[in-house]
């Protein structure tokens, strides 16, 4: 049973046979075998060939693609909850630091709507004759009073907010043909995906971020009113219920027993229902107040308490950021796993840093086409609120440090990488020849490429310390000052160069959004974008939705129980099953693994190759795929377990340590493990035109040893 990685390949060029057949599950997740009469359908030893094919799971057209994308900051967030030390109280502060934080990435995405929609059209452009001029479509609203313009056009963020419900309701309808398991739920954390049903909690989770934005978007409103009418009685109490929604979501997501919860819903649904409804209400009452009102306050000067909405909210973000690195410290093992204690930390920074770069980007287009193309970095009377502008200029610094730092690991690192790469090359190749150096350099290099990705801790710290410096920036725009004229006064550099740097900072950031979007269209439509992108896609959606509802769903909800399912029907039937999974497909094969009885276990083998297990998982979710899940999948297996590696390959490895000793466990996980010369040889003179090629991460399916693998696993099966 071949599991294919990251490349998601057809099934004839998994099976390396021209013509299958679909035998089980259907063209989204699909069993084929090799059709018979063409040819040798079987493999190495006489084994039936089969393959899962899951890749499409994951992919889809490119609307889709744009929706993930543009949902990107929600995946990170959620990946990071999954990141959670084992340590009970560190574990449990950062499960319910990312759901916090997912939460202020939602009130941020409504935000910046507010902005576009109240503060720079209906407050700011409708204002100025100017920006009205020659737009059919904007000024027919010019000569109507503030409450009114305001009032229309806060449909936007409603409608956005809509968009984020319909987005978040369809994604769990992607596998709505699949037959989930009815059993009992696995007794390992990994193997329990896919097994209990997670709706509930998403449902949940989505009514409690959708009551949070219309709570935002009330609020901005409310601001207006208190500018234009002052303190009322309607005023104070739609304010009370404002921050009574806000304060009841953030309580009901500190107690994940709460939102996690089976038995005894009702209650909880009822709850939860009853704050959505709440939030429908007084977001319909505060936009009907508001069309009513004709009070007159200065709308050219923009939203009241716009700017500080988004300098308290950046600010919070970087307060729990603050709490996620800590509680992920605390909560560390040792000093094994470079990245195991900063995994939480890097990717909420990371999806703090995309979610203000997209706000800021959003923001300051729209400011760029009011202003008929002024330059961007200039005070304009469309202009964004000054919080964006500090937003533009530490991501142009942030850039700047990122390239720098990487540069100074990539040169740090190069001596040591090399001296262990010629270590492992002249072990391989213990005869120096003349004719080979050229080959034997290209061969180190790739080496000590790989081993780049041991050393990614110190680049990972590096951007968190970035993004704090850059949501640092945003708060001193509570002063007002510029950031050329602040800049300028404190490390005296030309404030036409910091202008300059937050002009770039707004073209890098479209750049980003323009890269993401084509990278996420051609992740799964070219080898290039699949090998690198398509990585860190598969990796962010493997997880189920737990800490964002809006995060794209889970393809191992369908793809971890179908191919388990697969696997004990198979040996309901007198076979015996080798798994051969490969890259990001031993993941699968491993939570798969885990689901299985233990009757079936006994006629089950697993043969990974460039398996990330130990590299990224093992290190980046400890307390789902630690070392103690693996050595548990390598007992319950009888350890029947083969891992292939090669030293070029940078993303799989070993999974467990080599030891030594008499102990029979040891020796049972040492042999696990099996290394892959790469390439088999220098100098294929005599025996080939070209030299022998380096695989570095390709599987191993069509390498004499991987046979060699395949044939001693079978034997271990037939012989019990």
């Amino acid at each position: 049973m071949r599991v294919h990685g990251v490349i998601g390949a057809s099934a004839d060029d998994i099976l390396d046979r021209p013509h299958v057949q679909r035998v089980a599950g259907d063209s989204k997740g699909g069993f084929y075998r090799p059709r018979r009469g063409y040819g040798d359908s079987r493999g190495a030893c006489g084994v039936v060939l089969e393959t899962y094919r899951w890749s499409d799971l994951r992919s889809g057209a490119a609307a889709r693609t744009l929706s993930l994308v543009l949902l990107l900051p929600f995946m990170a967030c959620n990946v990071a909850a999954w990141m959670r030390p084992r340590a009970k109280v560190s574990g449990g502060v950062v499960w319910v630091g990312c759901r916090l934080v997912g939460l202020s990435l939602t009130a941020l995405y409504v935000l910046s709507f507010v902005g576009v929609a109240l503060d720079l059209l209906a407050c700011k452009c409708m204002s100025l004759g100017s920006c009205l001029g020659g737009r059919t479509w904007l000024s027919w609203l010019g000569g109507q009073p503030v409450g009114l313009r305001m009032a229309l056009l806060a449909l936007v963020p409603v409608a956005a907010i809509w968009v984020l419900w319909v987005v978040g309701s369809r994604c769990g309808r992607w596998y709505e043909n699949f037959i989930p398991p009815t059993g009992e739920p696995a007794d390992t954390l990994l193997g329990s995906i896919g097994t209990h049903n997670a709706t509930p909690g998403v449902v949940r989770l989505r009514s409690i971020h959708v009551a949070t934005g219309l709570a935002v978007l009330d609020l901005s409103l409310i601001a207006a009113l208190w500018a234009g009418r002052g303190p009322s009685l309607l005023n104070v109490l739609l304010t009370f219920c404002a921050v009574l929604t806000l304060v009841a979501s953030v309580v009901l997501l500190c107690v994940p027993s709460v939102i996690d919860a089976v038995a005894g819903t009702s209650v909880v649904d009822g709850v939860v229902h009853a704050l959505r409804s709440t939030a429908v209400v007084v977001t319909i009452a505060v936009i009907g107040w508001v069309a009513f009102d004709r009070s007159e306050w200065p709308a050219e000067n923009g939203l009241p308490g716009h700017d500080v909405a988004v300098v308290l909210l950046v600010g919070t973000q970087g307060v729990l950021l603050a709490l996620l690195g800590i509680a992920a410290l605390v909560g560390r093992e040792g000093s094994r796993g470079k990245l195991r204690w900063s995994g939480p930390l890097l990717f909420a920074c990371l999806a703090v840093g995309l979610g203000v770069s997209f706000a800021t980007e959003f923001n300051y287009r729209v400011s760029d086409y009011l202003d008929r193309d002024l330059p961007t970095p200039d005070v304009l009377p469309t202009s964004p609120v000054l919080p964006y502008k500090w937003t533009m200029f530490g991501f142009f610094v942030s850039v700047i440090g990122a390239a720098v730092a990487g540069a100074a690991m990539v040169l740090f690192t190069r001596r040591h990488r090399r001296r262990t790469a010629d270590g492992i090359v002249a072990r391989d190749f213990p005869e120096a020849d003349a004719r080979t150096a050229r080959r034997r350099e290209q061969v180190r290099d790739a080496i000590a490429r790989a081993q780049f990705t041991e050393r990614l801790r110190p680049l990972g710290v590096t951007y968190c310390c970035l993004v704090a410096l850059s949501l640092g920036f945003t708060a001193l725009a509570l002063d007002e000052l510029q950031p050329s004229v602040a800049v300028e006064s404190l490390v005296s550099l030309p404030s036409d160069f910091v202008s300059a740097g937050t002009q770039l900072g707004s073209y890098l950031m479209a750049l980003l959004f323009v890269g993401l979007f084509f990278g996420g269209l051609f992740a799964y439509r070219t080898t290039a974008f699949r090998r690198y992108i398509g990585t860190l896609w598969d990796l962010g959606m493997f997880w189920p939705r737990a800490a964002h509802p809006f995060a794209p769903p889970c393809y191992a909800e369908r793809a971890v129980p179908e191919l388990a399912c697969r696997i004990s029907m198979l040996v309901g039937q007198g076979k015996y099953v080798l798994v051969a999974a490969h890259s990001h497909g031993s993941i699968l094969a491993l939570a798969s693994v885990l689901q299985l009885e233990p009757s079936v276990l006994s006629r089950v083998a697993l043969l990974t190759h460039g398996s990330p297990l130990r590299r990224f998982y093992s290190t980046l979710f400890p307390a789902y795929v630690g070392s103690d899940v693996l050595s548990e999948a390598g007992r319950r297996l009888g350890w029947r377990w083969v891992n292939l590696w090669r030293d070029t390959d940078p993303i799989g490895s070993w999974i467990f340590t080599p030891g030594r000793g008499a102990d029979d466990a040891l020796r049972q996980r040492s042999a696990v493990d099996r290394r892959l010369r790469d390439p088999q040889d220098l100098d294929a003179r005599g025996r080939d035109t070209v030299w022998p090629p380096m695989c570095g991460h390709q599987p191993c399916v069509t390498d004499d040893r991987y046979e060699a693998a395949v044939c001693e696993l079978s034997e271990r099966l037939r012989t019990g």
